[in-house]
Formats: C-alpha cells, sequence, structure tokens
C-alpha cells in the first residue's frame, strides 16, 4: 500500500467518481490511476469500488472505510510536511483562500496588507466564487481557509469559527424618495423594484419570505452576487439596493445614500473555515487573528481538535463576535 495510491482513492472519491477529472486534477493519467487502484484492490483482498464496464459506478462499504482512513492518514501527511517546513523556515510557504466578492473587496484588503508586511516570503492565492463554488475547493482540499456567511451545510469536514457580524444597507440614489427617510419600512421599500444579492432570495435571509410574512409582494428588478453591480444597476435607476453594509465606501459611492437596514433585516455572521484535524503553520494564526482577533491560537486548536460542528460549536459557543 503506498501513499499516492491513497491519494488516487480519495481524489477520485472528491471527483464524484469520475476518474479523468481525478486523473486531471492529480496531473497524470487516467490509466495509471486505475492501475494503482486495482492493484490496491488486490492488496486489500476486495473491491473499493463498483465498475460498470470501465466506469466507476459506487463505493462499496468496505471501500468507503477505506476512503475514510485514507483521508485522514492523508491529512496527517499534509500535518507532517507543514510541521517541517515550520522548522525550516517559519516565515516561507503558501497560503490560499476561498471567499466571496464581500469579503475579498471590502473586508480582506486591509488584512491582507498587514499580512504580506509581516510576510512577505508566503505566497497568497485568493479565489474568489459563490458560497457553492468555495464549498468545492474546500471538499476537494484545495484551499487552507473558507471565509464566507451562512451555508453551514455546503461545509460538513470545516470548523467554522465566527468572525465578525454584520447587517445589510439600503443604497438609493441621492434623489430618490427614500434618500430622506431615516427608518424606511418594508412597506415603503416594496413600493420599489429590488436590486440585490442572489443569496439574498434563499434560506434563512430570504427577502421573499421576509416580504410575504408581512403581506408584501416583492418585485425584483435584478439580483447579483456582485455588490459592485448592484450598486450600479441602482445608479441606472432600477430599484432599491440591499447591500452588505461594509459594501457602501463613503468616497466611491457619494453619489449614493446607505440607510441602516439592521432593523429590518436579519443580522449575518461571517466566519472563517478551516478542514478539522489540519495543523496549521505559525503565518496561518497570524492571518486568522488579523482577519478576527477573537479567535486565539488556543481557541482555535480546540476548534480544529473536535470531531464534528457541534464540538466546535460548544466550543466557540462562549466567544464574543465583534460587529463589522
Amino acid at each position: 500500500m503506498k501513499l499516492h495510491q491513497l491519494r488516487y482513492l480519495v481524489t477520485i472519491v472528491q471527483n464524484g467518481l469520475n476518474i479523468t477529472a481525478a486523473a486531471r486534477a492529480l496531473h497524470t493519467s487516467q490509466p495509471g490511476i486505475s492501475k494503482q487502484i486495482r492493484l490496491l484492490e488486490e492488496e486489500l483482498g476486495f473491491q473499493i469500488f463498483e465498475r460498470e464496464g470501465r466506469n466507476v459506478t459506487r463505493v462499496t462499504a468496505a471501500g468507503q472505510a477505506v476512503v475514510e482512513h485514507a483521508a485522514r492518514m492523508l491529512e496527517e501527511a499534509e500535518n507532517i510536511r507543514r510541521l517541517s517546513a515550520d522548522f525550516q523556515d517559519e516565515n516561507r510557504g503558501s497560503m490560499s483562500i476561498a471567499t466571496t466578492h464581500t469579503q475579498a473587496r471590502y473586508v480582506l484588503p486591509p488584512v491582507i496588507k498587514q499580512f504580506r508586511a509581516r510576510y512577505p516570503k508566503v505566497d497568497l492565492h485568493l479565489h474568489q466564487g459563490t458560497s457553492e463554488q468555495i464549498a468545492d475547493l474546500a471538499a476537494a482540499d484545495r484551499v487552507d481557509f473558507s471565509i464566507a456567511t451562512g451555508s453551514h451545510e455546503l461545509f460538513p469536514t470545516l470548523a467554522l469559527m465566527p468572525c465578525f457580524r454584520w447587517h445589510r444597507d439600503i443604497v438609493v440614489p441621492r434623489d430618490h424618495p427614500l434618500a430622506f427617510v431615516t427608518k424606511p419600512t418594508l412597506k415603503q421599500i416594496s413600493e420599489y423594484p429590488i436590486v440585490s444579492y442572489v443569496f439574498s432570495f434563499t434560506g434563512r435571509s430570504s427577502l421573499s419570505e421576509l416580504f410575504e410574512r408581512h403581506g408584501l409582494k416583492l418585485e425584483v428588478a435584478l439580483t447579483a452576487r456582485d455588490a459592485d453591480v448592484i450598486k450600479t444597476y441602482v445608479r441606472l435607476g432600477l430599484g432599491v439596493g440591499i447591500i452588505a453594509s461594509m459594501a457602501y465606501e463613503e468616497n466611491e459611492d457619494r453619489d449614493l445614500v446607505a440607510i441602516d437596514g439592521s432593523h429590518l433585516f436579519p443580522e449575518s455572521v461571517t466566519w472563517i473555515g478551516v478542514r478539522r484535524g489540519r495543523l496549521l503553520r505559525g503565518y496561518m494564526y497570524e492571518f486568522i487573528r488579523l482577519v478576527a482577533p477573537q479567535l486565539t491560537r488556543k481557541l482555535v486548536n480546540r476548534a480544529l481538535a473536535e470531531k464534528d460542528a457541534a464540538g466546535v460549536g460548544a466550543v466557540l459557543e462562549s466567544i464574543k463576535v465583534p460587529s463589522y
């Protein structure tokens, strides 16, 4: 049994049992992967996968147990490499972050600036996408950190640690009727088309459900995942914008008025996620501290040592999460 065979095995599962996709991810050949999996099955004495012709169709019960053990072994091998790298040079390495547009555009720039000043030899890789895209990167273990809001169910293998709370603002042009209303009601907002995030219309933070509960009809003019796009279309007069409070910049958005929407919309919490059981390098703890000072190294280690989300939650329930 060889480590690369276990890596092939786990990568096949991560790629939906698609050996071609696994070969592409591993930069190797499909026949080479298939041969190594066959050799591993011969050594183990049972099938890991069920097949129809050349296609893998499902993981056997025994194979599932092997996959779980293999994933833990690969994680520990990676931890050993991280430990070795820290002893050789604690200030050199790389770090990958997957996050949303709002975090990448408005929250992380000052954090990354400080981090780069402290660790100029650490290569940073920033992946921007939707919660679903971030979850795919995390599931494939292609990033060190995931930073997002909500969608906890998409990240079952990560320890999700709260960074800060934030609320939504209503943005309108300066000559808009709502620009002169300090605390607009949902009824007043419902009189205009809405321009907001795609994710705001699903799940617990659903705007449509919020308006329906108050017997109001919500007219959606446009949805987007980018706050800058939302503000652009608000400027064009398509409707009233609803964005994250940190996405309004006084200097850049002087032609718009931001109205505090905390009395209307539920509060949100941005979290940083790390795979449970992961050994972090020294500069990674510093990155977490810059994003969320309340997440001390001791607290992070306790959270990462937990086996499930409930355990992580119990570790973190007593911390005070600041507002952005």
